[in-house]
């Protein structure tokens, strides 16, 4: 939901990925534990979509989805539509048609209910902020101009795969053709770079409960301060052991 007093816009946006059925998380998305504690059980993301209606009613929500697998086509997008909601679908363009992924035709399907289709890179780098310019401007433009190929109009929504963001990855964006970039900074602040905007969202991850997004959706303090907790934890951790960092993040999440 985006919300404003004055001059100064927010946004509130979640960040989700796949959800799959009965904890089969390899149908859908990347493959890997990395991967799957990204990922919802069907009926664990139900009771989330509830919880996120009944704490902010009628008002706009900003779902956002990254990576391209097919649960989007397969199951995400209908329940979006039950409850009158649309999605942003972000997806990794070298891996369209893949098994676990969207082709095209399934693009076009969600293009054409109402959903909003953007690029998350062409490959998915593992740090998109490390890259070579040349190599992120290519990352950009080539997943902006397939998909445009595929729904046949332009696409200037993006999200930053991994999380590595920094300002010279929204300067590439922008220089391509992006004018909404998503980071994974529990942020509800818009930025401007260049004209290019860039929102930061509220990551909802396997094992959360309902009330983790429904706080997030409807602005609540201590769900946002939780979570910005957890992300300083995760930038920090990002240079010591990835299980330093996993157990640090089950500390966290089990004080919800």
């Amino acid at each position: 939901m985006i919300v404003g007093r004055g001059e100064r816009l927010k946004a509130l946006a979640l960040m989700y990925h796949d959800v799959v059925e009965n904890g089969n998380f390899a149908a859908s998305g990347f493959p890997g534990p990395g991967a799957d504690r990204y990922k919802l059980d069907r009926l664990e993301f139900v009771r989330h979509l509830r919880a996120i209606k009944e704490a902010v009613g009628n008002q706009p929500v900003l779902l956002t989805f990254d990576d391209g697998g097919v649960s989007a086509h397969e199951r995400i997008a209908g329940m979006l539509e039950e409850f009158g909601w649309r999605g942003h679908f972000f997806v990794t363009t070298d891996w369209i048609g893949r098994p676990g992924f969207l082709n095209t035709l399934q693009i076009q399907e969600l293009d054409r209910h109402g959903h909003t289709v953007g690029s998350h890179s062409a490959t998915h780098p593992v740090r998109m902020s490390q890259i070579p310019w040349d190599q992120m401007l290519s990352e950009w433009r080539d997943s902006r101009a397939q998909l445009e190929n595929i729904v046949g109009h332009p696409v200037e929504c993006g999200s930053v795969p991994g999380g590595y963001y920094s300002r010279k990855v929204a300067q590439a964006a922008e220089q391509s053709g992006i004018r909404t970039l998503f980071t994974s900074e529990p942020t509800a602040r818009i930025q401007m770079v260049d004209s290019c905007q860039v929102l930061g969202r509220y990551v909802v991850l396997q094992g959360m409960g309902p009330e983790w997004s429904a706080g997030f959706a409807s602005g609540r303090t201590l769900p946002r301060l939780r979570q910005a907790l957890l992300w300083k934890t995760k930038q920090t951790a990002k240079v010591l052991s990835g299980g330093l960092y996993l157990r640090a993040r089950e500390a966290i999440l089990r004080k919800a």
